[in-house]
């Protein structure tokens, strides 16, 4: 019983962590973008955003990443023969991905705030789509189980990704004109 009430909180504080990751990179957006605001306007919308990122990043998005992972390992130490199966190795794979991804969020939080803008609100756009492309890996790869199944995922991963990459360019294309 304690294994599925693991299992649940681990779902629960995934998809808060997930939420927090789409949200984050939107407001890097919204952050660049004000860039192109008149400068009295850019400064408060600066300031605004970095106190956003911090309450989003601070108060949900890293408790949540760090109740999944917390919840996840929990599940491992009460059934262990998971590291033996296949599809467990590859579904921890993609959570390293994600969590890299974290992190690097983390860093661009800071840069940010300091005023350092390296990505275009393109780019941003794109980097918005890693943590949905993570996530559809990682779902797909704990449902089907299958190394077969692994092979058309991987094929429907990639064609996701090419879709949704092209959807943003897309985007980018009818918001410039």
């Amino acid at each position: 019983m304690t294994y599925l009430y693991l299992k649940s909180l681990h779902i629960i504080f995934v998809v808060s962590w997930m939420a927090g990751l789409f949200y984050i990179v939107r407001l890097f957006i919204y952050h660049t973008e004000a860039n192109e605001r008149p400068e009295a306007e850019r400064l408060v919308l600066h300031r605004q955003f970095e106190v956003m990122e911090a309450k989003l990043w601070n108060i949900i998005t890293t408790p949540a990443m760090l109740l999944a992972v917390l919840a996840g390992l929990g599940m491992i130490y009460l059934n262990p023969s998971l590291l033996a199966m296949d599809w467990m190795l590859v579904k921890l794979g993609f959570v390293l991905g994600l969590l890299v991804y974290h992190f690097l969020c983390q860093r661009i939080i800071g840069q940010l705030k300091n005023g350092i803008f390296h990505w275009t609100s393109t780019q941003l756009r794109v980097w918005n789509e890693v943590a949905t492309i993570f996530l559809v890996a990682i779902v797909f790869t704990v449902v089907l189980k299958s190394a077969i199944d692994w092979i058309y995922g991987l094929i429907g991963l990639i064609l996701f990704s090419i879709i949704i990459m092209s959807a943003v360019k897309i985007y980018k294309y009818y918001r410039h004109r």
